[in-house]
């Protein structure tokens, strides 16, 4: 019960880009498309449990293990950039199509104070490995259903009668922002759920 609440707070009332405001690069840049954004909240949860998994490992067994802990940021930084690397070239083969839409936000993964944000705070919320693993990827569910939505509802505004000063990134900001306000009706599941069943 404890991992569905997680599961649950991970991607409705904790959303990592709606709620705690990680990641809004991509969610801004990527979001133009569902396709794209489909693709992109794939490669984010692939690198992002990946990361989170290999993160803890080495802080448990090597930074913790040798009194490395100071190193933490720059290893963890590291090692998602060699798992993006991972990602971009298993991309380039398997789908072109996809390599080619994602462009430039491909390799900002690597920059992705999400993917760097979440690695920290399952150490920081003293996670054990299993449980590190799932927040994060219910943190990409979580990423990946805020960025598809908004994706969809920035398609729809195109067939929209905005104002012209209003174009672009004011509406699409505009938007986020109602977006996070609607994540916020979430808040207190967790709880709920929590006193619901005695946890």
């Amino acid at each position: 019960m404890e991992y569905l609440l997680i599961f649950i707070s991970a991607i409705f009332v904790n959303n990592i880009v709606l709620s705690q405001f990680l990641g809004i690069c991509p969610f801004l840049g990527v979001s133009k498309k569902i396709d794209t954004a489909l693709g992109m909240s794939a490669a984010v949860a692939f690198v992002l449990t990946l990361s989170t998994l290999v993160t803890y490992v080495i802080q448990k067994f090597v930074l913790d293990a040798f009194g490395l802990a100071y190193l933490q940021t720059i290893t963890f930084i590291l090692v998602i950039a060699g798992l993006v690397q991972l990602v971009e070239i298993i991309l380039k083969k398997v789908s072109p199509a996809l390599y080619r839409a994602l462009g430039v936000f491909l390799p900002l993964i690597t920059t992705n104070c999400c993917i760097l944000g979440v690695a920290i705070l399952v150490i920081q919320k003293n996670f054990d490995l299993l449980t590190g693993v799932i927040y994060a990827f219910s943190t990409a569910l979580g990423f990946g259903l805020a960025l598809v939505l908004f994706a969809g509802l920035r398609e729809q505004m195109r067939f929209s009668a905005i104002p012209k000063s209003m174009q672009g990134t004011p509406i699409a900001l505009l938007t986020a922002g109602l977006l996070a306000m609607a994540f916020m009706g979430f808040s207190g599941v967790d709880k709920g759920l929590s006193a619901l069943f005695g946890l």
